[in-house]
């Protein structure tokens, strides 16, 4: 991947302490857990370059979830630098119309307890069928007091309220349109793990444990799982999972930009983590904001200020699943 190298300093003795920033970086969540994100180590900064080569063509063709991935690692690693003893200043630098690097100046102060820092190890997608509690109004009310990026805005609607079976009947019609998508499937094929032997190989995708799904051979599993990818069987899953939830949050943003992305991740990744430290559990139900024309619907039916809707969570309790795995530091790092 060509990219412009914006400092060209020594790199110093700070570079161990750097390297456990990333590592907490790369434990943000990412569509299908591609990792879309590789770091540079300068002598005062951290840059956040795109991984292109690990973009989805078909799901995110404008690399919009991309973006808010690598937003969310900006956050952990923000989060994490204040711990390690850094003030981090991020900076959103556009080197082309298709690439954005984010540049985390980091200067040394005393180290500053954060709240949120052992929540980056504990975070999941835990995509389990919930218990069906309810979350209760002075736990949301912590919720809600996250802090947003300009431009971004959440909105948290309860089960059983009007808002929240507008957006489950959009899940469903989503997946009526992705199902039947041959070039959806072979993309989501793509990044799914069978077994441990092919976590092992790749440190990334959609593995056999978090779905919830047994270990199998690749040339039994794939079959197997492509058969479930249809209309009915995946409707019939999400909807089972979101009625056992408490509540459903759509993220929004004001103009659709690449750096409005970057900042949504900022606060979804923050987002996460706190409610993560109230242990509560999250997935994503990102149908409907991934195709245009259901995404225009939720715009016309529930944001009259003309926000544009880009990720939809899902909120409640349940038992933690396994994580997902992450490729080792080193392999992330460009010199």
């Amino acid at each position: 991947m060509a990219a412009t190298i914006l400092t060209a300093k020594p790199i110093l003795a700070q570079n161990q302490d750097f390297k456990e920033l990333v590592a907490s970086a790369i434990k943000a969540p990412s569509g299908h857990n591609t990792q879309p994100w590789l770091f540079r180590l300068q002598e005062d900064a951290i840059e956040v370059y795109p991984n292109l080569k690990n973009s989805l063509a078909v799901v995110d063709p404008e690399n919009r979830e991309l973006y808010i991935s690598i937003g969310c690692a900006v956050e952990n690693l923000c989060v994490a630098a204040t711990e390690k003893g850094y003030h981090p200043t991020p900076v959103i630098l556009k080197e082309n119309d298709n690439t954005y690097i984010i540049r985390i100046n980091l200067k040394k102060q005393a180290p500053t307890n954060n709240s949120l820092y052992e929540a980056i190890n504990k975070r999941q997608t835990n995509r389990s069928v919930y218990n069906a509690r309810t979350i209760a109004a002075d736990t949301l009310n912590l919720v809600q007091q996250v802090a947003k990026e300009e431009g971004v805005k959440f909105y948290m609607y309860k089960n059983g309220e009007t808002a929240f079976d507008t957006l489950t009947e959009y899940v469903r019609q989503g997946n009526e349109i992705q199902m039947k998508n041959k070039q959806f499937k072979d993309e989501l094929l793509n990044w799914v793990r069978y077994n441990k032997h092919h976590v092992n190989q790749t440190g990334n995708g959609l593995t056999y444990a978090t779905m919830g799904s047994p270990s199998t051979p690749k040339l039994l599993g794939k079959p197997l799982v492509k058969a479930f990818l249809k209309p009915k069987a995946q409707n019939k899953s999400d909807i089972k999972k979101i009625e056992s939830s408490s509540h459903l949050v759509l993220f929004t943003v004001t103009t659709s930009t690449p750096e409005e992305w970057i900042l949504l991740g900022r606060t979804l990744e923050r987002f996460l983590l706190k409610t993560t430290k109230l242990g509560i559990a999250n997935a994503y139900m990102n149908q409907p904001c991934e195709l245009r024309e259901l995404a225009q619907k939720i715009k016309e039916k529930l944001l009259p200020n003309g926000e544009y809707p880009m990720i939809l969570v899902r909120l409640g309790y349940a038992s933690p699943m396994p994580y997902s795995p992450r490729k080792s530091v080193d392999s992330v790092i460009i010199p």
